[in-house]
């Protein structure tokens, strides 16, 4: 059967650069993989397939003699023949010999298709879970104790994590007996994989709890009180050590990490750990004065004076009612409020008798000139 064209095998032009035909290589070489595809005879052929084709393209040399003169080019004479594995450093980062992969290019295909070298039966780390949270401000600026549920890979309750229905637990695997690792042989080279049956663990269950398929690990679900701590603000993060999936193998528990959405509010504005507000005030408000009372997030009113002829867009600054700082053992933002002078859609005869007095007092500007940039306080 002839052999099909390098190009075409790699999914590449003629005029493909070096670094495009590492690329493409790597991305059929991950694919097809035998760590990848145990026992998949057509994955390994292509696998092999691409091996070929790249040892040869790989080659400043014999590229030029393959693009001249085809296979014939780079089979005949010195280093002919593209043994199917040439160029793996050049790669992946690490070395090949005939006793099998080593370096980098084992520790990459571990990593990604959990081959190569045997997998390890050490403890290990549970993976962290992530507890999306929407609160109000009400909760952000004062703290809440609060429930939240979730679900978490456990001991399985049925075997106790031992993954076996009887309690017996691992064997040592039949395929490998125990490496992990099985040896494929082709021409002058081998190749380890990781085996099939256990997954390069080494060892398997005899008879798997049908709780846990034999992994020794269930779902569960957790009901847990936390406090939401005053002043968290908008996509802040919690993490609770230890509260995340168990892991299997007596290794520690990853985390559980609670990510805070504060709902928008219908009156405040919240900027760092300050707060704002907007106060209407009427026109004989702004002119004479007054004291008026606010209501804060916590219930608590306070009085507040406003200023003789308060502007419209005026700013008062109250001192450190605010949002709690984060750590900061109680000290707080400051409240700003914005005074609106709001001038009455309708006025009575009463007022408009009142209104025209006042405006005999004060007079009318006929040529008003335009207000300064900087004498804006409200827009």
């Amino acid at each position: 059967m002839a052999k099909r064209d390098c190009y075409e095998i790699l999914g590449i032009s003629k005029t493909a650069s070096a670094d495009e035909i590492k690329k493409a290589y790597r991305k059929l070489a991950m694919q097809y993989h035998p760590d990848r595809n145990p026992g998949d005879k057509a994955a390994e052929e292509k696998f092999k397939e691409a091996s070929d084709a790249y040892a040869i393209l790989s080659d400043e040399n014999k590229r030029k003699m393959y693009d001249q003169y085809g296979y014939r080019g780079v089979e005949d004479g010195p280093g002919g023949g593209s043994g199917g594995f040439g160029g793996f450093e050049d790669i992946f980062g690490g070395g090949f010999s005939s006793g099998g992969f080593s370096g980098g290019f084992e520790d990459l295909f571990g990593s990604f298709f959990g081959g190569g070298g045997r997998r390890s039966s050490q403890p290990q780390r549970g993976n962290d879970l992530l507890y999306s949270m929407e609160i109000t401000l009400e909760d952000a600026v004062l703290g809440k104790t609060t429930e939240i549920s979730f679900e978490k890979d456990c001991k399985c309750e049925k075997c106790h994590g031992s993954g076996s229905r009887s309690g017996k637990g691992k064997k040592t695997c039949p395929t490998c007996h125990g490496s992990g690792q099985i040896r494929k042989t082709q021409g002058f080279f081998s190749m380890s994989t990781s085996c099939p049956t256990c997954y390069g663990t080494g060892s398997i269950i005899e008879d798997p709890c049908p709780g846990c398929r034999g992994s020794g690990i269930g779902k569960k679900k957790i009901s847990k009180t936390i406090k939401v701590p005053a002043g968290i603000d908008n996509g802040k993060k919690m993490i609770l050590r230890g509260e995340g999936d168990e892991a299997p193998n007596g290794g520690t528990s990853g985390d559980l990490i609670i990510k805070f959405s504060v709902k928008p509010h219908q009156y405040y504005q919240r900027s760092g750990n300050d707060l704002k507000l907007f106060i209407p005030i009427t026109y004989m408000q702004a002119v004479l004065g007054d004291e008026i009372n606010i209501k804060l997030l916590n219930e608590k009113s306070i009085k507040v004076k406003v200023p003789e002829n308060c502007e419209n867009g005026k700013i008062l600054r109250i001192k450190n009612e605010g949002v709690e700082i984060l750590g900061s053992a109680g000290r707080k933002g400051d409240l700003y409020l914005q005074f609106i002078v709001e001038v009455p859609s309708k006025s009575s005869k009463e007022e408009k008798a009142l209104l025209e007095k006042l405006k005999e007092l004060r007079g009318d500007n006929k040529q008003p000139n335009p207000m300064k940039l900087s004498e804006i306080l409200f827009n």
